[in-house]
This record gives C-alpha cells, structure tokens and sequence, in this order.
C-alpha cells in the first residue's frame, strides 16, 4: 500500500521543517486498514495494546537484514544503526564505508555529523540547566543575549527559551540561513533580525535554527559557559558520550569520522563539508550510534542514568510534550502532528507517544531517531550520504514492525518521494531554455557597481573579461553572472539551501543615466514557501 504525504515546499537541505515533518509523518500515514488516498490514521475506539515482548524482539530481530537491504538499494556509502530497549542497546552495527575510494569501514563507533538530530540533543543539554536552576524554560532570552534583536521591541524583550525552542518566536522559517552562507557570525544575524518582518508570536510554527541557536547560546552565557564545553559538562561526560562534541573540529579532526558525501552525477563523491558551529544547538553535534543509544536511552528512561536523576521530570517533561501544532490534521479523523522543544511529539494509532527527530545538510547527512517512551524502546539510523530518505525509512518500518507485527505500509516509496520533492532545484527558470536570441537592452559595464542592503550588505557586480561577476556577503561569495534576456541575469546558488540543479534570478531594474539603480536576487528573496520577501532587493 502506498500513500502521499502533503509536506511543505522547501527550499532548506538541512535541518528543514519539512525533514523534521517527515519524522514525524511516520505516524500520518494510514493503518492497514485505512483507504490508500488517507494522509492521516482513522482514530479508533479500541484501547491500545501494546504489543508483547515477542513482537518487539521480532521487529529488533529484522533490524540487521532491512538495513543491509536498504544499503544495497540505496548505494549509501556508509550508516550505523542502534536500538535500545529498556535501558540497554540491544543492537548496534555499522555498514559501508566512512569515505567512498577508502578502506575505513563504518562501526559502532565512528563518528557522524548529526545535523538537526542536534536540537533534540541541545533540549536535554537545557533541561539540565532547568534541573539545576540556572534557567527555567521560561527565562527571556534577552538579558543573556543582548545582541538579539527583532522587529518588535516587546517580543525582543519577552521571548522566551522555550518560545525559541518550540519555533514559535515569530521569526520567519529558517530566518538567519542565508545570512550564515554568505559569511555572517551568529551575533551579527541575531542583530540582523530586526530586518525581519515578525510573524504571530506564540501561536505559528516556523522552524528557524538561527533561533534555537541563540536561545541555547543565551543559557550557555548565563552559566559561563561555550554551548560546546557546557554540552560536555552536563550531557556527554555524565553520559559516557566519549566520541560526542558539539565542535566542528572535534569531528573533522577524529581518525574515525564518516566523511560526508554529495551526490554529483548520481554518484557519492566526498566533496564538501558542513561547518555548522554558527547554528550550535540546532545542528552542530557530531556523534556515534554507540553514543546516541546512551543519550536515547536517558531520554526515554525519563532524564535518568543507571538509576540516577540526571535531569528532573519537571525540566524534561516541557520539552517531549506537545508545545504547537507543526502539522495540522487534514481530516475530522486526522492526527496533528507536535513540537515540543526540539522534539517532533506524535501519538501512534497503538503505542501512544512518539518522539523523533530527523537531520540533513546537502553536504552529505541524513540522520533520524525514533523513541517510544510507553516502551521504554528506541532506534537511531545515522548515514553519511546526500539526504534520500533510507535512515527514515529503516526507523518507520521498525516502528511499524513493533506495532502490527508486519508493515501496513510502503514506507520505502513515502520517504523517498517526500524527500525528492524536498531536493528539486528551485528558481522560476529552473526547466526553461535560455532565449536563443535574447534582447540586450544596454552595456554589460553599465550593471557595474555596488548595491546595498541593511541585511545582506552590499553586493557588487564586476567585470572580468567579457563577464559579469557577483559578490555578496563577508565571505564574498562569487558568482558568474549570465545573461539571460533584457535586464535579468543568472546564477547557480551554492550553499546548504541550494539544492543541486538551482537557478536564481538576478533582475536589474530601475535605471537612471542607461544604469540600474536595483538590483533583485531571487535566491536571497525566497520564502521556503516558494513566496518572496522584501530582504533580497539591493540599491545603489
């Protein structure tokens, strides 16, 4: 059986709200019993059952063959899986390679990029801190983060840890992204906010990593602390989590990392790597399966390590509860989908309460966990592969597996059509053939020149031979410019919104003397929504 989900458009690899829908979409797919064309579950009279510990030890037993399956389906260089049951990892084993062309394998111990999987990881990292008083998930953000400023100078000085953590600020989705790839720090974004035209505080969901990045650095502040040294302190070193940093370095400089992989021509190539210590919190955890099972486990044994309270029921409860609609139902019958703070928070049709999280960067990283806390049972998939879908894939037909005992579902093709969908180029031209004869409505030189914005800074147009080139941002990120008809020229975008094949619109306009005077970039302008806003247009 097949279905469709109905997921956002979205023009975000990493950590997307869309990738974080789909963990949770594991749930708003029909039973067996359901019509195929339902997005969403009936709901049902019967009390649950859980399923008995035969069924879950045959679902675990099926684990090792469906991911070497998956493996060979997928070509993914490499991926380590972990369940844990009751406290315990009852399974754990790695498969492929770290780096495409190099012997080193994959274990239980190599080291992954976790990408937005981090968010969930950061969440514990701050209840420790409720457990300890240094801050309360209500504390505001702004008197440990004075950089932070948006465009309401109310929510500025009331929003919260927790209205930052459950996406619900205001800001836009994924505001602060672009601003990252083209060089800026992440005090300078979180000042470059009050350029963002706020959204209904408190009441919408709009997944902004830059956000939740700020949220946690301003509790890292108020207990003295970097967000890396202060996760060692209260997550990983009380854990065990030996090969767990929230550095970048710590990752690019262990022996025994997966490299990440870019798909270019169909084929994996390690060609680039992610640096997300800038979004912090929100994405810049690396980790081993090994490890994951231990944070995992705490989580679902309700903030306790071998018998003891490491985080108070009182400060972890707020986040693995329901805080706002992420995924409203569709029908009377639905299930709407939850975040808590940093937890995608479901319900299944049986086994009640679901949390999950997924992570991406276009880099090379798909990564997704799956916890059931009513069983004290767990399983997270890390990969080192162009974002597809497989690590989802595995969790859901587990999940599926522990609940009836057989899958109800075509898991393979719901997770590998969303995620297509979520990786298409975007751009107006994108499919379009360049005119064959296009209309040249004045001199290449006159385009030079720099155009200003308050949030991006200037970008200047430049010649060099007989081309145009671009600029844009501290990090001067350098396009060629082609011409395409009239006033309006393109680029191919390049960072972790840009998906492989995009096209951007730079559209001159305004001219005064034969000069334009505005200049509109496409990409920067761009909504995950596929709408516009006002932050891409550029003056001189």
């Amino acid at each position: 059986m097949t279905t469709s989900l109905r997921l956002p458009r979205s023009r975000r690899i990493a950590a997307t709200a869309a990738i974080g829908a789909l963990a949770a979409a594991a749930v708003a797919v029909p039973s067996a019993s359901a019509g195929a064309a339902s997005a969403v579950p009936r709901v049902t009279a019967k009390p649950a059952v859980l399923p008995s510990d035969a069924q879950i030890q045959a679902a675990i037993d099926q684990v090792d063959t469906r991911a070497q399956q998956l493996m060979a389906l997928s070509h993914m260089p490499g991926m380590a899986v972990a369940v844990v049951w009751r406290g315990k990892t009852v399974f754990a084993k790695g498969y492929g390679v770290r780096k495409v062309g190099s012997p080193g394998l994959v274990d239980t111990n190599t080291v992954f990029q976790l990408a937005s999987v981090s968010k969930s990881v950061g969440a514990t990292v701050i209840a420790r801190e409720v457990t300890k008083g240094t801050v309360a998930w209500t504390s505001t953000v702004k008197p440990n983060y004075p950089q932070l400023v948006l465009d309401d100078p109310w929510v500025t000085s009331h929003v919260t840890v927790a209205d930052l953590y459950a996406h619900r600020s205001g800001l836009r989705d994924h505001a602060g992204d672009l601003l990252e790839e083209t060089g800026f720090t992440q005090k300078q974004i979180a000042s470059k906010f009050r350029f963002e035209k706020l959204l209904p505080t408190r009441t919408q969901f709009h997944y902004t990593n830059f956000g939740m990045a700020i949220a946690a650095q301003s509790v890292a502040n108020k207990a003295g602390r970097s967000w890396w040294t202060l996760s060692q302190r209260d997550i990983y070193g009380p854990l065990g989590m030996t090969r767990t940093s929230s550095r970048f370095s710590d990752y690019v400089n262990n022996p025994d990392r997966a490299w990440t992989h870019s798909l270019v021509n169909g084929k994996f190539v390690a060609k680039t790597v992610r640096n997300p210590d800038y979004e912090g919190a929100a994405a810049s955890v690396s980790s081993s399966v090994t490890d994951m099972a231990k944070w995992l486990s705490m989580v679902l044994e309700g903030g306790k390590v071998s018998g003891k309270q490491l985080i108070s029921p009182e400060a972890l409860q707020p986040a693995v509860l329901p805080e706002i609609i992420s995924r409203a139902a569709t029908t009377p019958g639905g299930r709407s989908g939850f975040y808590g703070f940093g937890f995608n928070v479901d319900t299944t049709e049986t086994l009640g309460v679901r949390l999950s999280h997924s992570g991406a960067f276009s880099a090379g990283v798909d990564t997704n966990y799956v916890g059931f806390p009513n069983l004290d049972l767990g399983i997270v998939a890390l990969s080192n592969g162009y974002p597809q879908g497989y690590p989802e894939v595995l969790n859901a037909e587990f999940g599926d597996l522990v609940e009836h005992g057989k899958l109800t579902v075509d898991w393979l093709t719901i997770y590998t059509n969303a995620f297509k969908a979520l990786t298409e180029p975007i751009g107006a031209l994108v499919g379009k053939k360049r005119p064959a004869k296009p209309v040249v409505v004045r001199p290449p030189q006159n385009y030079l020149g720099t155009y200003q914005s308050s949030y991006f800074g200037p970008v200047t147009v430049t010649k060099r031979g007989s081309r145009l080139y671009l600029s844009i941002g501290p990090n001067r990120t350098t396009y060629r410019l082609l011409h395409w008809n009239k006033d309006v020229w393109t680029f191919a975008p390049v960072g972790e919104s840009a998906t492989p094949g995009s096209i951007s619109q730079a559209t001159f306009s305004k001219p005064r003397a034969g000069r334009p005077t505005q200049l509109w970039l496409e990409y920067y302008s761009s909504n995950p929504d596929g709408s516009y806003n006002k932050l891409g247009y550029f003056r001189r």
